[in-house]
């Protein structure tokens, strides 16, 4: 059972017999402390199990060990490995991510990023590059390094780490129509919430029409993407459009769920419909058929960004834009 820290800064200063400003200065690392007096404040510490309030001393600060990380989902494994990167940037660095979770939801990015920076964090990593106007203000008047990630379809703010979206969405097509493709169906989730999903459609479409096709189907669901959704979706696609050859997903949830339609339809991927998914999913890689998709480089985007945040602290005066491209996995079911 877990048991709260009941112990305030008076405490220790009180035990280790030194003020409280004393306590803060050894626990925020400043040199004007005594070794020995040093000493003494962190055997206190460490007896006593203290954890500090690390808010209440940014507050208190001029400077911050916090950088405001802003995700729009934790429950799709993407953004868990974006994280990792992240965390694998800062780990030595004295740094702490303090991480907010919008569910693709604008208003509440520009609620999450408002408390993030009341804490005057050090810096602030965000998701993509679109936001509300608010948003925009807070994030150029807080004066800190602003990343904002996966995208690099538009101008940033300061720092932009990802892939392009829409140029995956083409070459998409153009890798489909290479293989013999002709008869094109998608099948999607929430475009207006996922604005790289609809970038990657508009990609799409721009490639097939670049090679004379078109569309023969498709159907979208007005919510979040699911293996589920996935699945059902396909149906109601195939039943409108038996002749498709192939059907490419908004993501590798909507298309795993597709192929277990196929499973359940009696319908062989590849041989009798190819499908096509995106971000290159552990999941998606262990089917039975290896799902055909395009790997986005997760990981390395959110390394990426912290590690360019930490390089230079301070705004160089014009934006920075890192592409950390992307690669086509041929897979099994295209």
């Amino acid at each position: 059972m877990n048991v709260k820290n009941s112990y305030t800064l008076a405490d220790v200063a009180l035990r280790a017999e030194v003020s409280e400003i004393t306590v803060s200065r050894v626990l925020r690392n400043k040199a004007s402390v005594a070794d020995k007096t040093r000493e003494r404040v962190l055997a206190v510490v460490r007896q006593m199990g203290y954890v500090p309030n690390r808010v209440a001393g940014t507050l208190a600060s001029a400077g911050s060990n916090l950088i405001g990380v802003v995700l729009p989902s934790l429950s799709n494994i993407v953004f868990p490995d974006v994280l990792r990167g992240i965390h694998a940037s800062l780990a030595s660095s004295g740094y702490q991510p303090v991480i907010g979770v919008t569910d693709y939801d604008m208003n509440t990015e520009e609620e999450l990023v408002a408390s993030l920076l009341s804490w005057q964090p050090a810096a602030m990593i965000v998701s993509g590059l679109h936001h509300t106007d608010y948003t925009v203000a807070m994030l150029k008047r807080s004066g800190v390094r602003i990343a904002e990630l996966m995208d690099i379809d538009s101008p940033p703010l300061d720092i932009a780490v990802g892939m392009s979206h829409r140029q995956a969405g083409y070459d998409t097509a153009l890798h489909l129509h290479k293989r013999g493709y002709r008869r094109f169906g998608y099948v999607g989730h929430d475009r207006v919430r996922d604005e790289r999903a609809a970038r990657r459609y508009e990609g799409f479409r721009e490639g097939l029409q670049a090679v004379g096709l078109s569309l023969v189907g498709e159907t979208t669901l007005d919510g979040p993407s699911s293996t589920q959704a996935g699945r059902e979706l396909l149906g109601q696609l195939l039943a409108r459009h038996a002749n498709l050859d192939v059907v490419v997903f908004s993501n590798d949830d909507m298309a795993v769920g597709g192929v277990f339609h196929c499973f359940a339809a009696g319908i062989r991927p590849r041989e009798d419909l190819a499908l096509f998914g995106f971000n290159g999913l552990d999941i998606g890689q262990a089917l039975p058929q290896p799902l055909s998709t395009i790997l986005s480089r997760r990981f390395l985007i959110g390394k990426t960004a912290a590690e360019m945040i930490l390089q230079s602290p301070d705004y160089p005066g014009q934006p920075t834009i890192c592409d950390t491209g992307y690669d086509i996995v041929e897979g099994e079911t295209a």
